[in-house]
């Protein structure tokens, strides 16, 4: 039997276990069983949280399909609230262990609860070879890739993980859901990819929706809008400052001096108990 809190972030969904309490060698199964939405409680993903020798806690993450992800945005944001409301974390700003390294958050708290996450994302990384994209050169901003016989304009970067933006002049989530897959595993993506579908509303605006590595469609996901906004802001399309909209909320971006800040709701779904 094994507790647990549902959360969402931007409809981004999650469950939230305490890994001090639960201790597994690989979470994997328990991922998997957790997170399906007919056998299970339902979820993009498990959300682990753990003692940490460098910081103040540590999140280890599994994607629905029990992959395990370096970070997640918006389930960064629902890990901080989980820790925070639980009491495993006694302040309001702390640091997180990650697998993409440690992350400086603020939670900002109304009569004892996080009711929103500003995380510091640290620096996108646009070398090919780190992201990783099969691919010779500096980075891998507007280039072509084949899908299908189409000629898709592609950018990447690592924030976190692996994210491909593709620039659309309508979310048409016929292409999300058919296009997502075949990028996520084209073969110039060794470590498969994320894959977000852009809409510049504005300088202030994006409107985004991505296909997630290893979940499928979700209504929203934190470091895909981050790396979003990160090129469009490199590639001169929008401003330092950003309004992210995707299908389940709005989320905060600023580009300062190169380093990614994120400001998003963490909500508080459900708790209960699974027989796993």
């Amino acid at each position: 039997m094994i507790e647990f809190i549902k959360l969402h972030g931007a409809g981004n969904d999650f469950i939230a276990i305490d890994g001090e309490k639960y201790i597994y060698e690989d979470y994997s199964e328990i991922a998997r069983k957790m997170c399906h939405r007919r056998f299970g409680i339902g979820a993009d993903g498990l959300l682990v949280a753990k003692p940490s020798d460098v910081a103040d806690c540590c999140m280890i993450y599994y994607n629905s399909d029990g992959t395990r992800a370096k970070m997640c945005g918006n389930g960064l944001r629902c890990f901080v609230k989980y820790v925070h409301d639980t009491g495993l974390v006694d302040k309001d700003e702390f640091e997180v262990e990650t697998l993409a390294g440690i992350i400086k958050v603020r939670a900002n708290v109304e009569y004892g609860k996080v009711v929103s996450v500003r995380a510091d994302m640290g620096r996108a990384e646009l070398s090919p070879e780190k992201i990783p994209v099969d691919y010779a050169g500096s980075d891998f901003l507007s280039k072509t890739i084949e899908v299908d016989g189409q000629q898709i304009n592609i950018s990447a970067a690592l924030v976190g993980v692996p994210h491909a933006v593709i620039y659309v002049d309508t979310i048409d989530m016929e292409k999300v859901t058919t296009l997502g897959p075949k990028i996520e595993n084209h073969s110039i993506f060794p470590d498969r990819t994320n894959v977000n579908f852009v809409k510049v509303v504005d300088k202030s605006n994006l409107r985004v929706a991505t296909w997630e590595r290893g979940c499928g469609y979700t209504l929203a996901c934190g470091t895909g809008i981050c790396a979003s906004a990160y090129i469009s802001n490199i590639l001169g399309l929008v401003s330092e400052s950003v309004n992210v909209e995707s299908e389940g909320g709005k989320l905060k971006i600023d580009i300062i001096d190169g380093l990614i800040y994120m400001d998003g709701p963490a909500v508080k779904i459900c708790e209960g108990v699974m027989e796993v």
